[in-house]
C-alpha cells in the first residue's frame, strides 16, 4: 500500500490509573510537578524481604467505582483497564451506540495478567483441595480478560486481542491498533495496557533475577540514566488510548490530542532478558517508526520518552541505540524517563508512556527524569534532569523494550 493512501490516525481520548493519580489529569499534573509515586509496599507484608518498595496505585476503591458485585469478580488488572477505558471514551466524547460496533475494536496488553488471583487460589487450594478452586479463577485471571471486559462494556465487536510481550506490550497494543485503523480494518480502537503485579510471587521472581532495586529510599530507587542505578521498581496501573481514523473523528467534531504517525516493532533474537549489544534491536525499532511515518528525518524528533528502566544494561544500551539512529542530533533532543516517577508498570508501561508522550506533544512540555544526581558518562544525553521544561515538540517517540527481546516504538506528531 502506498504511503499516500494510508489513512491517518489520531488520539481523541485517554484514560489512566497510575501510581501518580487515578485519572490522566491527576497523573499528568503529578508528572509536571515531578512527583515520585514510589513508596513502601502495602499490598502485602514485605517485612524481612529484600524488596520493600513499589509504585502502587493509591486510594483505589473498586467497589465504589464498579459496584461491589462487579468488582468482586474482576481481577485488579482488569479493574484498572475498565476504569481507564471509561475515562478514555468519556474524554473522547464518543457515543458508543452511535458508531458501527463491528468497526470498533479493543487491544489491551498485560504482561502477567491476574497473577494475584493465581497466588490466592493456589494458597486456598493447597488447604481445601484443587477441586474447590473458584469458578471465577480462570475467567478473571487470564491475561486477555481485560481486553474482553472492555469490549463487553463498550459493545465493540471488531478485533479484540491481548499482546503479551512483557514490557513492550502496551506499546504493541497502541501500535497494532494504529495499523489496524490505518490499513482500513476499523475506524475506532481502544488500546493500551494494564498490570497489577505487586504480589509476593511477582516481586519474588524479579528479585531473584536481580532485576529490582533493593534499597529503602524512594528518592534513590528508580533513577534512570544515573550512575547509581541498581534495578527497576515495580509499578502498577493502566493506560488506555482511544484511536480514531482522522475523518471519523472530524465528522463527529472530536477534539484531537495528537496524531500517531509511525510504529516500529522488532526482536533482538539475542537473550531472554538482556538487550542486544549496543541496543541494536531498539535502534531498528526507532528507525522503523521514522520510516513508517513516510521517512521522518531524525533531526525532526524533539523528544523521546525512553524505556529508561533504571537498570545498568537497559539505560546504557538504549543510549547507544538512540545515538545509532540520531547521530549528533541525539545530543540535541530530550530523552527522559517517566519511570523515575511511575516505576515500571510492565505491560501497562508503554501505554501510560504513550499518554505522557502525546501530552508532551500537545502541551509543549518535556517531563523530567527525577532523582538524577550522579551522571553516567555512558548515558550522556539530555535526560531532562530533575525539572521538566517547556519546549516546542513537533515529533516525539515513545520506546518500550521487553524481556524476550521485544522492542516497540511509537512516533507521535503534533496535530
Amino acid at each position: 500500500m502506498e504511503t499516500s493512501t494510508k489513512r491517518r490516525v489520531v488520539i481523541t481520548g485517554m484514560g489512566a490509573v497510575t501510581p501518580l493519580g487515578n485519572t490522566v489529569a491527576q497523573s499528568w499534573d503529578a508528572v509536571r510537578a515531578g512527583t515520585c509515586g514510589i513508596g513502601p509496599i502495602t499490598r502485602y507484608d514485605a517485612t524481612g524481604r529484600k524488596v520493600t518498595l513499589a509504585a502502587e496505585v493509591k486510594d483505589w476503591d473498586a467497589a465504589e467505582l464498579l459496584g461491589r458485585q462487579r468488582a468482586k469478580h474482576l481481577a485488579r488488572f482488569a479493574q484498572f483497564a475498565l476504569i481507564a477505558a471509561r475515562e478514555a471514551v468519556e474524554q473522547a466524547g464518543l457515543d458508543t451506540t452511535a458508531i458501527d460496533a463491528t468497526r470498533a475494536g479493543v487491544i489491551v496488553s498485560s504482561g502477567i495478567g491476574g497473577v494475584e488471583e493465581t497466588e490466592k487460589q493456589t494458597e486456598s487450594c493447597l488447604k481445601r483441595g484443587f477441586d474447590r478452586c473458584s469458578p471465577f479463577y480462570i475467567p478473571s485471571g487470564i491475561s486477555n480478560m481485560a481486553a474482553g471486559e472492555v469490549a463487553i462494556e463498550m459493545g465493540f465487536k471488531g478485533m479484540c486481542t491481548c499482546p503479551v510481550t512483557a514490557c513492550a506490550g502496551g506499546s504493541n497494543a497502541v501500535g497494532d491498533a494504529f495499523r489496524h485503523i490505518r490499513d482500513g480494518y476499523a475506524e475506532v480502537m481502544l488500546a493500551g495496557g494494564t498490570e497489577a503485579a505487586i504480589t509476593p510471587l511477582s516481586i519474588g521472581g524479579f528479585t531473584t533475577m536481580r532485576a529490582l532495586h533493593t534499597g529503602d529510599d524512594p528518592a534513590a530507587a528508580s533513577i534512570p540514566f544515573d550512575a547509581r542505578r541498581s534495578g527497576f521498581v515495580m509499578g502498577e496501573g493502566a493506560g488506555m488510548l482511544l484511536l480514531e481514523e482522522l475523518e471519523h473523528a472530524k465528522a463527529r467534531g472530536a477534539q484531537i490530542i495528537a496524531e500517531v504517525v509511525g510504529y516500529g516493532v522488532t526482536c533482538d533474537a539475542h537473550h531472554i532478558t538482556a538487550p542486544a549489544p549496543n541496543g541494536e534491536g531498539g535502534a531498528r525499532a526507532m528507525q522503523q517508526a521514522l520510516d513508517d511515518a513516510g521517512g521522518v528525518a531524525p533531526e525532526a524528533v524533539d523528544y523521546i520518552n525512553a524505556h529508561g528502566t533504571s537498570t545498568q544494561l537497559n539505560d546504557r544500551c538504549e543510549t547507544q541505540a538512540i545515538k545509532a539512529v540520531f547521530g549528533n542530533h541525539a545530543y540535541e533532543l530530550a530523552v527522559s524517563s517517566t519511570k523515575s516517577m511511575t516505576g515500571h508498570m510492565l505491560g501497562a508501561a508503554g501505554a501510560v508512556e504513550a499518554i505522557f508522550t502525546a501530552l508532551a506533544v500537545r502541551d509543549g512540555y518535556l517531563p523530567a527524569t527525577i532523582g538524577y544526581v550522579e551522571p553516567d558518562p555512558e548515558c550522556d544525553l539530555d535526560c531532562v534532569p530533575n525539572e521538566g521544561r517547556e519546549a516546542s515538540v513537533t515529533y516525539a517517540l515513545s520506546n518500550s523494550l521487553g524481556f524476550g527481546g521485544h522492542n516497540a516504538c511509537l512516533l507521535m506528531k503534533k496535530y
